[in-house]
């Protein structure tokens, strides 16, 4: 993807259309283009080149849309930061990626000192906000510097993203991304869901950091669409934003389709502008989906499945199924097969580890050749971690994570059927099951349940409820009632959290007999 290309024709063409609107303002086409190209002329002034790392440790603000479009439109490589993390995992990956300039706004318990003192490669700060003396200021860059284009020639297969996934402190594990690779998500966009100029996409607090939300800004200059953005998800918020904005499409996890359907006046609001309503980044709950689909009848709600290591999306359902517990099918440039433990290709309906291999796949892991090996193959095959199926007609089904299977006494269980059955309770808000330690089973279920507020359930009635939906050997045999759910930072259930916690418990309630 030429990013410079398609920011210039977008200003060229509709240089008053609203690119971005964050908090009631609005920012045209021309004005992005003028903004990026500034700040791009002043890396080439800074002596970045193509080669070169621009870490970037803001939150989902106009500002690190521009930082990001700068970036691209060098053709150097951009490491997108979370704005969560701590100073230390800020120095860790900033010296693990070699980066040389960083783009940084203040927040508490971050030195700037402290990262320009320990980030030896680290040539150049620039500050968002108020600054500290002898560091560069966003401002005054955004005065000086020219808008005109930046003379770089293109080159797609040069590095374009190291997207830092997840790895403990010292470990990280950078997915390498290809330029090549950013038109990947649009042409998915476009094959299942013939987006236009004429959309209105909103991105409600899925960070920048990671591909989804990535995806939205690449969406955004590649079809001359408007985005509402949110720096935060605040599911009051969401909803009058859609009404407000008029939006036509967003993709969310599933966590926050739940917030949403917890607020006491949900089904108040003119949701009649929305085409496609998107769940990705977790397995979903077709319960779950069904009901908000009530809110938006002429919507198209779709379920899909996609990693970073993939350039997701990858399978979307498609627009004239009703298969919502499907993930739908895959792009025609994926190849896709579901094998045994020992790499076997199985048939349909037979469950088994999901592989894939096409165009969207990584170039690796940075820095890290070892862990690369594990998931790729030789021959080009990427080794998801998901476990799943396919049924007669070619729909593909997510059964769950190889990390979540559940081994009861020799049976596999996996969570997500488990948590699906327990989500049909109309008591139950949020649920999630883990595996936990069992002398006789080898492993057990447990399951942590958020009742709807104002309700009261016990596990007496769950048992009872599930002995009716469940095999016996599924039922969780420990509940424990919780207020809330650990979430990461882009919505999902954090379930590493819920495992430490579950195997060190011992005041859990008695197991279900």
């Amino acid at each position: 993807m030429n990013v410079r290309e398609l920011i210039k024709k977008e200003s060229f063409t509709v240089p008053e259309r609203t690119a971005v609107i964050y908090e009631d303002k609005h920012i045209s086409f021309f004005q992005l283009k003028e903004n990026s190209f500034k700040l791009a002329n002043y890396f080439i002034e800074s002596g970045i080149g193509k080669s070169d790392r621009i870490a970037v440790y803001l939150p989902n603000i106009p500002e690190a849309i521009i930082s990001f479009l700068a970036t691209f439109s060098i053709g150097a490589t951009l490491v997108p930061l979370d704005f969560m993390l701590s100073e230390e995992e800020v120095i860790d990956f900033v010296n693990h990626s070699e980066t040389k300039l960083l783009i940084i706004q203040g927040k508490k318990r971050i030195s700037l000192e402290n990262i320009r003192r320990r980030c030896r490669g680290l040539k150049k700060i620039i500050v968002v906000g108020r600054g500290s003396e002898g560091y560069i200021l966003w401002d005054e860059i955004l005065k000086k510097s020219s808008s005109c284009q930046p003379s770089v020639n293109f080159d797609n297969e040069k590095l374009a993203l190291i997207l830092y996934t997840s790895g403990s402190l010292g470990h990280p594990k950078g997915v390498m991304l290809t330029y090549r690779h950013l038109d990947i998500p649009v042409r998915a966009i476009d094959y299942f869901l013939k987006t236009s100029s004429e959309d209105i996409f909103l991105c409600a607090g899925v960070p920048f950091s990671h591909l989804g939300g990535l995806d939205y800004i690449l969406s955004m200059i590649w079809y001359g669409a408007t985005m509402v953005l949110m720096q935060r998800f605040s599911p009051l918020e969401f909803l009058k934003n859609i009404e407000r904005h008029r939006v036509t499409l967003f993709w969310i996890v599933p966590s926050m389709y739940t917030a949403i359907l917890s607020l006491k006046e949900y089904d108040k609001f003119d949701l009649s502008s929305l085409k496609y309503a998107v769940v990705f980044g977790a397995p979903s709950s077709p319960h779950l989906l069904k009901k908000f689909h009530k809110l938006c009848p002429n919507a198209r709600l779709l379920n899909g499945w996609g990693m970073t290591e993939t350039s997701a999306p990858n399978c979307v359902l498609p627009l004239d199924s009703r298969k919502i517990e499907s993930i739908g099918k895959f792009a025609p440039w994926m190849e896709v097969k579901i094998v045994d433990e020992r790499g076997r290709r199985l048939k349909e309906n037979e469950v088994g580890k999901l592989w894939v291999r096409g165009e969207g796949v990584m170039v690796g892991y940075y820095k890290q050749p070892e862990l690369t090996r594990e998931v790729l193959t030789e021959d080009g095959w990427l080794k998801t971690g998901d476990i799943a199926k396919f049924d007669e007609e070619g729909f593909f089904y997510i059964v769950g994570r190889e990390k979540d299977m559940i081994k009861v006494g020799g049976e596999a269980v996996f969570s997500p059927e488990i948590e699906e059955k327990i989500y049909t309770h109309p008591q139950v808000k949020e649920v999630a099951v883990i595996g936990v330690s069992d002398k006789l089973r080898g492993e057990v279920p447990k399951a942590f349940i958020v009742v709807k507020e104002g309700e009261r359930l016990s596990e007496r009635e769950l048992k009872i409820f599930l002995k009716e939906r469940l095999a016996h050997f599924k039922i969780p045999h420990y509940f424990e009632f919780v207020n809330q759910l650990p979430k990461t930072r882009t919505g999902k259930v954090n379930k590493k959290i819920l495992k430490e916690k579950g195997h060190f418990n011992p005041t859990s309630p008695s197991k279900v007999e």
